[in-house]
């Protein structure tokens, strides 16, 4: 009896995500690993070895392997992010103490060659021109503005393989962001986005519906690139970002993940620089716009992000009733019926915008109560929403004048925050230690600020 293939997690490495990819053009060429190995003239166990991300491979392997399997070069468009990973890992794992700051997060390239990271970083956030892109957003034509292949069957139209493939190295870097923060993967996403994602967007897709599925993927890319750039406080840059995928949404006529977008994360960003009227227009123009078509989760978000904008313009009231909405919605959501993009949000994330309205409201009873919620049932993976809500908890503690209780929940955070090279994570601890500067002179504090200098000395104030 043959042995059961291992189960393969694409999401954990560029090298598990090559592996599985592997595996699948394979299966799909209906070959088993020796004779794929007598076909490439390499043995049956390195193709094992690959498949199962125990082995690099080499750039003749992945060669034979295109040119055996008939992929069109797709396994070689992967190299670059191989090649990056395999010079890494023979590294130490740098923390974010390790120097450089918020340059080499940006750049993934030493602090002395990264004067345009600064200058990226340095770009602002524009909340003047929001108002103007939510209206061209509301008010788009219906249906897609795409080109269609005439003639089937030419090696430059984008297919379902294509998108297939597409798709897995977006969840991958997406739970790789999670754990690490952007510094760990912001290059690597950024060369997939000129290198393999431009590709696809140059071709012309063999149907309306691929096409469709094309530019709404393409705004994936965008929104993660987008979220990338907040984590490393890029702020405007994240905002072109973000108002690109805005733009694909709209050239896909998916007009559901405009609404996320402009809402979930236009907004929500411009909460995070500080301007919380704008963020309310935008979570209220995506609302609006999206009323005929919102899913109970999409809808839930969308009504958690007015009620971000209400705390932090101190309106309970107004606050409350959208929190209210937004829990009855999520009450109806089935998740086989949402967009697959928006099923991470679950009573947990909804638990997470509810501790964040009672902080900004000043209740931390109400905060410490809903992040219990959020913390117990995020994923361990998810490193850094855990330093964050860890941070905020401590936060949120200090300001109940539990004052031991802050200080050993910020030391969570702050081991939590180590393990990633997030710039929100480090502003965060950053907060906590404000937070906390009005009981500077007990010895728990003190400790507490000797322990952030030790462990995340770029968090240190």
């Amino acid at each position: 009896m043959g042995q059961t293939p291992r189960a393969l997690q694409p999401s954990l490495s560029e090298r598990h995500f090559f592996g599985a990819e592997l595996r699948r053009l394979r299966e799909r060429a209906n070959l088993s690993q020796a004779r794929l190995g007598t076909m490439i003239r390499f043995s049956a166990d390195l193709v094992r070895r690959v498949e199962t991300a125990d082995r690099f491979p080499s750039r003749e392997f992945v060669e034979a392997c295109d040119k055996a399997l008939a992929t069109g070069g797709s396994l070689m468009r992967l190299l670059p992010l191989l090649d990056k990973n395999r010079t890494n890992e023979g590294k130490p794992t740098a923390s974010p103490a390790g120097g450089g700051g918020l340059r080499s997060v940006l750049s993934g390239r030493p602090a002395e060659t990264s004067g345009l990271a600064e200058m990226v970083a340095r770009v602002p956030f524009q909340p003047g021109v929001l108002d103007r892109a939510a209206l061209d957003w509301l008010n788009a034509p219906a249906g897609p503005r795409l080109p269609v292949a005439r003639r089937p069957g030419s090696p430059d139209q984008v297919d379902d393989e294509d998108l297939h493939s597409a798709e897995t190295a977006l969840a991958m870097f997406r739970q790789l962001d999670h754990t690490h923060g952007a510094g760990r993967v912001h290059a690597q996403v950024q060369r997939y986005v000129e290198g393999e994602l431009n590709r696809l967007l140059g071709n012309t897709p063999i149907s309306e519906a691929v096409g469709r599925h094309l530019y709404t993927l393409a705004a994936g890319f965008f929104e993660l690139c987008g979220y990338q750039a907040v984590d490393t406080g890029a702020h405007g840059l994240a905002q072109r970002r973000y108002l690109r995928a805005l733009r694909l949404t709209e050239t896909a006529d998916d007009r559901l993940y405009g609404s996320y977008l402009l809402a979930v994360n236009i907004g929500h960003l411009a909460l995070h620089c500080g301007h919380p009227e704008p963020a309310r227009r935008m979570a209220l123009t995506a609302v609006r716009g999206s009323e005929t078509q919102a899913t109970p989760a999409v809808a839930a978000a969308l009504h958690a992000v007015v009620a971000r904008t209400h705390a932090r313009l101190g309106r309970e009231g107004d606050c409350l009733t959208h929190l209210t909405i937004a829990e009855r919605q999520l009450a109806r959501s089935k998740p086989e019926d949402e967009p697959a993009w928006i099923r991470y949000f679950d009573a947990a994330y909804l638990a997470d915008e509810i501790a964040h309205c009672f902080h900004d409201l000043g209740r931390p009873l109400q905060t410490q109560r809903h992040l219990g919620d959020a913390l117990t049932a995020l994923s361990p993976t998810h490193v850094r929403r855990l330093a964050i809500d860890t941070a905020l908890l401590a936060s949120s503690l200090a300001a109940a004048g539990r004052i031991d209780e802050a200080c050993a929940t910020a030391r969570e955070a702050v081991d939590y925050a180590a393990r990633t090279t997030s710039h929100r994570c480090l502003q965060r601890i950053v907060e906590v230690q404000a937070d906390l500067e009005p009981y500077r002179c007990e010895p728990e504090v003190r400790e507490f600020g000797e322990y952030v200098r030790h462990r995340l000395p770029l968090a240190a104030v």
